[in-house]
């Protein structure tokens, strides 16, 4: 199975992406906890994307690439916004209280933690986040 969708920087779109991880989940018989999950990241990751990746103002597409052999999910989001590595940022610190943490750092946190393994490249002036998930 492989599936894309394009979306444009617009929180409006997530819809978009919220129906197809839904799909995706549906043809492969996801559980729903599982699926809450993976909504959960790509939603993370897009508004992510959508807030930092262009300057305000500036209309440009995303896409993500779902793909999965059976055993292993596969989520590719690119865009081609400024060049940013989410791996490499820190999680939020989860030992801290929570009113006096920085802002910032739970959406990777929830993504490293939920997904088996997340890598970044800057392809061609692309950024392109990888998401596995073992199912």
């Amino acid at each position: 199975m492989k599936k894309k969708i394009c979306i444009k920087n617009r929180l409006d779109d997530l819809a978009k992406v919220n129906q197809f991880v839904e799909e995706i989940g549906d043809e492969l018989g996801l559980d729903m906890e599982l699926l809450m999950n993976l909504n959960l990241v790509m939603e993370e990751m897009v508004v992510n994307v959508i807030s930092y990746a262009y300057p305000e103002g500036v209309e440009a597409d995303i896409e993500l690439i779902a793909e999965c052999d059976g055993k292993e999910l596969k989520f590719v989001l690119s865009d081609r916004g400024k060049e940013f590595d989410p791996t490499m940022s820190e999680s939020a610190d989860m030992e801290e209280n929570p009113a006096e943490r920085d802002l910032g750092g739970m959406g990777i946190y929830i993504v490293k933690n939920i997904m088996n393994e997340v890598t970044y490249q800057r392809l061609e002036g692309k950024n392109l986040l990888t998401m596995k998930k073992e199912i």
